[in-house]
């Protein structure tokens, strides 16, 4: 029993020698898939500049407090609707740069509900927390179908972080 242990050990090492290479390496066959490639970093935040930094800080207590690179994370959720770029095309939503202080359903190009261009308001901060913990709460029969921000610091984030996008 103890040589026929001994066989299978030898033949276990000839067959690990035989997948490497001359550098001791495993080398690849044809039936071993290749490696996954490591999966891409998330894209970084974009740099905040001073007029952002003092966007933000013009904002009323406690949005003046507020993460523009936690805002710029959680704006990934509002990203399929919206764009945020200067000059880029409204989208499922309007564009959104500059919304601090534009009037409600008044982005130039954008179809809006008739409840959104009868709101009346100026999207202030106050008014952006109320809308981003739910829309439809805020104004029934606006087209816009997000349920909201439950967590009250990721919406303070996010209007820190599109009163940044704007001041250009």
């Amino acid at each position: 029993m103890f040589h026929r242990l001994r066989i299978l050990t030898v033949a276990g090492l000839c067959a690990l020698a035989s997948a490497c290479g001359p550098s001791g390496a495993p080398q690849q066959s044809a039936s071993t898939p290749p490696a996954a490639a490591p999966a891409p970093a998330p894209a970084a935040a974009p740099a905040i500049s001073a007029a952002a930094t003092a966007a933000v800080a013009a904002l009323p207590a406690p949005y003046n407090t507020g993460d523009i690179d936690n805002g710029h994370a959680k704006f990934a959720l509002c990203q399929a609707c919206h764009s945020i770029l200067p000059g880029a095309p409204n989208m499922t939503g309007p564009n959104l740069n500059g919304v601090v202080g534009r009037m409600a359903g008044s982005a130039p190009g954008y179809s809006y509900s008739d409840a959104m261009k009868g709101a009346g308001w100026t999207w202030d901060a106050q008014h952006l927390d109320t809308w981003l913990a739910g829309p439809q709460k805020m104004l029934p029969g606006a087209k816009m179908t997000f349920v909201g921000l439950a967590n009250p610091q990721d919406r303070i984030d996010v209007i820190a972080y599109l009163a940044s996008a704007g001041a250009h």
